[in-house]
C-alpha cells in the first residue's frame, strides 16, 4: 500500500506528549468498540496466562454505564511533522473522510468525521480510562477513535500483519464503527440489546462487528479510485490474516479448546474475512447489512 504524497486529515490529535491520568488495568467501560481489544485479549492469552473471553467482557463494559473521565478541555497538539507513522494514519484518516463523506452525500445526509487521537499508555476518554494494552477502539460516546501506535508493532510480532494494509484496516473498521454512530446503528442495537438475553446480545455485537468490517472493505474498494492510492502484492492477503488472527472461534480454542459459538461477539475468522472482502468486492454500502442477514 503506497500512500506517499496523500492529503492528512486536520482531526487528527496528538496527545503523547501529556499526562494520561491515573487509570490502571483494564479502564474502559460503557460502549467502547474495538479490534484491538480482540487481538489484545488473543495476545494476553497467550502472554500472560489470562483468558481472552474475560478480557474481552472488561473492555466492552458488560453492559455497564459509561465511566465519565475529565479529559484536557480546549484544542489538542497535532502530531509532529517529522513522525513518518503518525503522517500514515493522518493520511489514512483523510481517505476515510473523503469516502465517507461522498457515500453519505450521495445518500442526501451529511458526514460528520471522528477525531482520531493518538496516545501512549494510557489517557481519559468519555468511555473510560484508555489503555494502550486494549489496542485500538472507538468511543461513541465523544466520536473519537483512540489508538496507541505501539499496537501496530504487536501487529507485526503477534499478529503476523506486518504490512501498511492491515494497519490501516485497523483504521478503517473503527471508523466504520463511527459510520454506524452516525447512522444511528448503534443506537438502534443498544436498545435491543435492553431487551434481549446474553445469547441475543452477543449475536447483535457479532453482526456490528461485521458490517464495520464491511465498511472498511467498502473504505478500501472505494479509496483507491477516489484517492488515487493503489494496493500492491500481498496486501489484502495480510489485511485478511489479521482478521482471521482475532475471529471468536480462534480465540476460544486458543484459550480454552473448544468453540462455543452462542458466545461470540465478534464473529468467526471465516465471517471477518468474508465481509472484509464483501465490502472490498462491492465497494457498496447496500451488501454490508449483516443485520437483515440470514447467512453471516
Amino acid at each position: 500500500m503506497r500512500m506517499d504524497g496523500q492529503e492528512e486529515s486536520e482531526n487528527v490529535e496528538d496527545v503523547r506528549g501529556m499526562s494520561g491520568g491515573g487509570g490502571r488495568g483494564f479502564g474502559l467501560g460503557g460502549r467502547s468498540i474495538g479490534i484491538g481489544t480482540v487481538a489484545f485479549a488473543l495476545i494476553a492469552g497467550w502472554v500472560f496466562g489470562i483468558n481472552p473471553l474475560t478480557i474481552l467482557g472488561l473492555a466492552s463494559g458488560g453492559g455497564g454505564a459509561p465511566i465519565e473521565q475529565s479529559a484536557p478541555q480546549g484544542p489538542l497538539p497535532k502530531p509532529p511533522a517529522n513522525d513518518p507513522q503518525a503522517r500514515f494514519v493522518s493520511q489514512v484518516l483523510r481517505s476515510t473522510e473523503v469516502v465517507w463523506t461522498d457515500v453519505f452525500r450521495a445518500a442526501g445526509r451529511t458526514y460528520q468525521p471522528p477525531k482520531l487521537t493518538i496516545y501512549r499508555g494510557s489517557w481519559p476518554t468519555a468511555c473510560g480510562q484508555g489503555q494502550a494494552a486494549m489496542g485500538p477502539f472507538y468511543c461513541p460516546n465523544d466520536q473519537k477513535v483512540y489508538i496507541d501506535l505501539g499496537f501496530y508493532d504487536v501487529m507485526r510480532t503477534k499478529l503476523g500483519a506486518p504490512g501498511e494494509f492491515a494497519q490501516a484496516y485497523v483504521v478503517a473498521h473503527e471508523v466504520g464503527h463511527h459510520v454506524q454512530n452516525q447512522l444511528g446503528i448503534m443506537d438502534k442495537v443498544d436498545a435491543l440489546r435492553q431487551r434481549a438475553s446474553e445469547s441475543q446480545a452477543n449475536a447483535l455485537s457479532v453482526r456490528i462487528e461485521l458490517q464495520a468490517d464491511c465498511f472498511a472493505g467498502v473504505w478500501a474498494k472505494r479509496s483507491q479510485s477516489e484517492m488515487g492510492w493503489r494496493l500492491e502484492p500481498g496486501d489484502v492477503e495480510t489485511a485478511l490474516n489479521a482478521a482471521a488472527q482475532i475471529g471468536d472461534d480462534t480465540l476460544q480454542r486458543k484459550s480454552q479448546g473448544t468453540v462455543v459459538p452462542e458466545t461470540f461477539t465478534h464473529g468467526s475468522s471465516a465471517q471477518r474475512v468474508g465481509w472484509f472482502k464483501r465490502g472490498l468486492e462491492s465497494g457498496s454500502v447496500d451488501q454490508c447489512n449483516t443485520f437483515d442477514s440470514r447467512q453471516l
